[in-house]
């Protein structure tokens, strides 16, 4: 039961997020399992990846049929998915040999740049 609720708390943290910022599936919902249920850093991004499809989903499906001009660009869409999906698939492959201390570093790492970047450069 535990393991529900802090599931649920989780994906409640990682749907609010990803709707108001275009994050939730790594930068929230990785560091969640792997500190609050003791899942291994590759779990963890596997895990977080298959949820991300239907939180994709839903927020595109509700993008897509509010009222008035649709946010999404689909063209840029189309482009952008071919490219993740083919760098998803060799990155995956690529997640498999790496240890888990190298991708909790890694995945580290990537959030600190990032932040870094986002907070002192407009």
């Amino acid at each position: 039961m535990k393991t529900f609720a802090i599931a649920t708390l989780i994906g409640i943290a990682a749907g609010l997020l990803g709707a108001l910022c275009g994050v939730g599936g790594g930068i929230v919902m990785v560091p969640a399992l792997v500190t609050a249920l003791g899942f291994e850093q590759k779990k963890a991004v596997a895990t977080s990846l298959a949820v991300i499809v239907i939180v994709a989903l839903v927020a595109t499906l509700n993008n897509t049929l509010r009222k008035g001009e649709s946010l999404i660009d689909w063209r840029i869409v189309a482009l952008t998915a071919v490219a993740a999906a083919l760098a998803a698939w060799f990155g995956t492959d690529l997640m498999h040999r790496l240890s888990n201390q190298h991708l909790t570093r890694l995945f580290g790492l990537v959030l600190l740049v990032f932040g870094a970047k986002m907070l002192l450069w407009k």
